[in-house]
């Protein structure tokens, strides 16, 4: 995580919106009234997705047993087989 204090983000603000988007940085800007988070909209919207699939009950058991299930399981049943 990249950490500035508002002026210096103010003068970078091109090149670490770019750094966001290219390599997924993540920027803290600290202010006299608090800290922002600048990241990539595609960051954000992933981020969300997570916290809503959090919150669906079962997911994450769904996720558990799809990680121990053996490659060769998922297409078992395919038609091109």
């Amino acid at each position: 995580m990249i950490n500035l204090n508002i002026s210096n983000a103010r003068d970078k603000l091109y090149n670490l919106a770019s750094s966001c988007i290219k390599y997924n940085d993540v920027v803290n800007i600290s202010t006299k009234e608090g800290n922002v988070v600048l990241l990539s909209e595609d960051d954000y919207r992933s981020l969300i997705e997570s916290l809503y699939l959090a919150g669906v009950k079962g997911v994450y058991e769904d996720i558990e047993e799809a990680v121990k299930t053996p490659t060769s399981e998922f297409f078992k049943d395919a038609p091109w087989k």
